[in-house]
């Protein structure tokens, strides 16, 4: 390679790390493997390394990855947080060990002693303490300037907000998700149709790195403590010892850490830390070899980049290969159909895997998944294991290719594929996959409004199979209620009358309970209005449905096939049959005074919900949007106003405060 293409090479591989590496810590949605990243790097190093008239202070071998992110305080570490020098061979570790002891030599060290830790796949985070009491928590953000993170950190309940000794001590952990809260978080996602996470390290710095706390304490965050950075009244020989100290003082410190002598102990406690690896109960994705005497530590140093009294040792992703035997498909609580590889045994990372996802419509035809297939398997982030490629090289041509259904394996209604999404989704309301999901929904506040109705209270009269179906809220008895409470003779009453209350709701309220697709409270009280009752708008057609404003033909075609069913006709005549109401009850308002116009909230108001304001402008005649266009007449403009309030004064729309409003609707 001459100089001109190693400079283009540089060049582009400067830009291809810059972006994936913002897509990884500052967006914590990685487009790449941490494999395939590294190797951009070692490449990037090695070109620079030959080529040095090329290399540059911006290129990310020479700086830490990571930005602070927009709303957080900037944190000025007085230490800063390094990141470590990756290595992907024995041979380099050797090297490593080779350089230390040249300079352990020069320097008159007659021993080094080295400490061999797990490299916890997670975001690295610093934790003050003044006076033992917990003040201030930073994320590393580019090693020099981090976030502000203390109120989110506080969830964390393995940090002490206090330890044992009055001092003022700054230390460094890796903030992590464990395996097994990884996979029910991910599972549960898929249950609500949220998107996944790419591995537990980014749902770990996603988590940590919330704006509202309260979103971060509902995630399930772990940390280690690996490293003091700074202790006033206190001094330590090693490294080891701090570690030991950090424990006693109630901190929860990494607990792999193995003492070692010399380059044969190394190599056995990362070749142990590899075979473990699958029975740890946190992620890893290398082995960290650290000088253990402090002193000696100084005297090596740093770089801009990495001290260069540690390396970090990259285990290799283990890759086997394996056949597909069938393709099944699964019906997730919200309907999506999800199709399942089933796969002739293997072991990969440590354990056995047997079935992988297959995630959607567009991946199997992305990677031309076959049934026969053989396959390669790798896991991802050490936990879910997936299918790399097929190996097409094997195919005999007795492979089989198989199609997501569209129709629901499990209740037999049409499954359909909205146009932009990637799901296919059952449509059945009375579908069994889909009951938990669609009693959670009929009975929430913005449909039927059944107060105490909560989901362990549904699950619950599932598990007691006391309901099969959303019709059997409402045959429910006292008795069968107080069943599921010691002493619930109280409960069961007010449950029993919040369900025979909601019997009573205008059908507004039932239209958004059926849960049709693209159908919220708002377009269910247009239908209602419209209809007048349930009947007529089970026979509503196409073309009159989609000339109703706010309407359109999307709304229009899902409203129409979602009265077409058979489930859909059964469940409305049963709710019929036990008394609910199918008319619209509320009297047209004659009051028309916002007729036509179009309001948009933004800000905090003083006086009102944002529910009720927009249902104030409903009954008036009016509408509200989310967004502000050429076509709206109003921004209502409550404290702390944003981005819509700035869009209205460019495109000079009314501009009123919440008492303008108030005197509006007088």
């Amino acid at each position: 390679m001459n100089k001109k293409q190693a400079q283009a090479r540089i060049e582009e591989l400067r830009k291809k790390t810059e972006y994936y590496a913002e897509k990884y810590y500052d967006e914590d949605k990685p487009e790449i493997s941490d494999f395939e990243y590294d190797m951009l790097m070692v490449e990037l190093r090695n070109l620079e390394k030959n080529f040095p008239e090329f290399s540059s202070k911006d290129s990310l071998t020479q700086k830490v990855g990571g930005h602070v992110k927009e709303g957080f305080k900037k944190v000025t570490h007085e230490i800063p947080l390094q990141s470590l020098q990756d290595v992907f061979s024995i041979d380099e570790v050797r090297d490593f060990d080779k350089r230390i002891k040249e300079q352990a030599e020069n320097n008159n060290i007659k021993e080094v002693k080295y400490v061999v830790e797990t490299k916890i796949d997670g975001l690295s985070a610093a934790l003050e303490y003044k006076n033992g009491k917990f003040v201030r928590g930073a994320t590393r953000g580019n090693g020099t300037v981090g976030e502000d993170v203390t109120e989110n950190l506080k969830t964390v309940k393995t940090i002490p907000m206090e330890i044992k000794d009055k001092i003022n001590i700054t230390v460094r952990g890796e903030v992590f998700i464990a395996k097994k809260e990884f996979e029910e978080m991910n599972q549960k996602r898929e249950e609500n149709e949220e998107e996944l996470f790419a591995n537990a390290r980014n749902a770990a710095a996603g988590s940590l790195r919330q704006l509202d706390s309260k979103v971060t304490a509902e995630r399930p965050l772990d940390i280690y403590i690996f490293n003091v950075q700074k202790i006033e009244g206190k001094e330590f020989k090693s490294h080891y010892e701090e570690l030991e100290y950090l424990q006693k003082q109630g901190f929860n410190v990494n607990p792999v850490r193995i003492y070692c002598s010399n380059m044969q102990e190394i190599e056995k406690a990362i070749q142990k830390i590899g075979e473990d690896r699958e029975n740890l109960t946190f992620g890893i994705d290398g082995a960290v070899v650290k000088v253990d005497d402090l002193h000696f530590r100084e005297i090596l140093g740093t770089t801009a980049k990495t001290p260069k009294w540690a390396v970090a040792y990259k285990y290799p992703p283990e890759k086997k290969e394996t056949k597909v035997t069938e393709i099944r498909f699964q019906v997730g609580r919200t309907g999506v159909i999800t199709p399942m590889a089933i796969l002739e045994p293997v072991k990969v990372a440590g354990s056995t895997v047997s079935k992988t996802t297959l995630h959607n419509e567009d991946f199997m035809k992305e990677k031309d998944i076959k049934v026969g297939d053989t396959v390669v398997i790798q896991k991802a982030g050490d936990v879910i294991p997936e299918i790399v490629e097929v190996v097409k090289s094997k195919r005999n041509g007795s492979e089989k290719e198989v199609s997501i259904p569209r129709t629901c394996p499990v209740c037999g209604a049409p499954a359909i594929r909205i146009e932009g999404e990637s799901a296919v989704r059952c449509t059945g309301i009375e579908c069994p996959a889909k009951l938990f999901r669609n009693l959670v929904h009929f009975v929430s506040r913005e449909a039927m409004n059944i107060d105490g109705l909560g989901e362990n209270i549904i699950q619950q009269l599932l598990d007691n199979e006391l309901i099969k179906n959303i019709d059997d809220i409402y045959t429910l008895t006292q008795d069968e209620i107080a069943s599921l409470k010691k002493n619930g003779t109280k409960f069961a009453q007010n449950l029993f009358n919040s369900i025979e209350n909601s019997k009573q709701n205008d059908l507004y309220r039932l239209i958004t309970a059926l849960g049709i697709r693209f159908v919220g409270s708002k377009v269910a009280k247009t239908l209602a209005k419209r209809y007048k009752n349930m009947n007529n708008l089970m026979n509503a057609t196409y073309e009159d449905l989609s000339m109703i404003d706010d309407i359109g033909p999307v709304v229009a075609n899902s409203v129409v096939e979602f009265f077409a069913q058979d489930q859909t006709k059964d469940l409305i005549k049963k709710l019929e049959q036990e008394g609910v109401n199918m008319e619209y009850l509320e009297e047209d308002s004659t009051d028309n005074r916002f007729g036509g116009k179009t309001f948009v909230l933004t800000g905090t108001l003083e006086n009102f919900t944002r529910k009720q304001v927009s249902d104030i402008i409903e009954k008036l005649g009016g509408k509200t949007s989310s967004s502000v266009s050429k076509k709206t007449d109003f921004v209502l403009a409550g404290e702390a106003a944003g981005s819509k309030l700035t869009k209205a004064q460019d495109l000079g729309i009314k501009i009123i405060s919440e008492e303008e409003f108030q005197e509006m609707i007088k």
